[in-house]
């Protein structure tokens, strides 16, 4: 998985673009920057939402498996005049030891393996502070959907509605599943993901 995305990050144009996913609107909806707060971006990528959250006040650490996405992020937040503090890691056996006020996983969690979810989502429970988010977004099987032309060996989909039974005792600030179109193969082709934003009421 780390090759296939050094590829895709190893170059000068940015494979995602610079523009961030509309989830990061909707986290400074529920979480607006009003004192210094902490945000973890997992499997950030070549750092464009991770350097969003930054222009918008938060102090932000980010990490991705692929150096080449880790090297874009810095020189992404370098031409934004924000600080990123973005190190390399591998989400499958990262754990997080310090806590934040969101924790940010967008489009990511598909490469972790049924078995270990309880595992992971926990430590990130476990890792958020009172008040704070978890914002995440899973890709889920449909039978209708077929799997996408570029579709990887070490991705595993996740069941429709897994994702918010993680959080029954957190307050659901916003949980969608949506289906879109995408051209990531060359190939128009759709997916179906799940979205929730979990508030740390407990």
């Amino acid at each position: 998985m780390a090759n296939q995305y050094e590829k895709k990050y190893d170059q000068p144009a940015f494979y995602w673009g610079k523009k961030p996913s509309p989830l990061c609107l909707k986290v400074l909806e529920h979480m607006p920057v009003d004192r210094p707060l902490r945000l973890i971006d997992i499997g950030c990528g070549e750092g464009r939402n991770a350097v969003f959250f930054a222009r918008n006040g938060f102090e932000v650490t980010a990490l991705d498996l692929a150096a080449s996405g880790v090297a874009k992020t810095k020189q992404l937040a370098g031409e934004a005049g924000v600080r990123v503090e973005a190190f390399e890691a591998d989400m499958l056996t990262y754990r997080l030891s310090e806590p934040f006020d969101v924790i940010f996983c967008h489009g990511c969690l598909q490469y972790i393996p049924p078995d270990m979810r309880p595992s992971l989502l926990g430590n990130y429970r476990q890792c958020t502070n009172p008040g704070g988010l978890n914002v995440l977004s899973v890709f889920v099987k449909k039978p209708f959907i077929a799997k996408a032309p570029d579709g990887e060996a070490t991705a595993h989909r996740w069941i429709s509605g897994e994702l918010f039974t993680h959080y029954t005792d957190w307050r659901l600030e916003y949980c969608t599943e949506y289906i879109f179109d995408c051209m990531s193969s060359g190939v128009p082709h759709q997916h179906a993901m799940d979205q929730v934003i979990a508030r740390n009421v407990c």
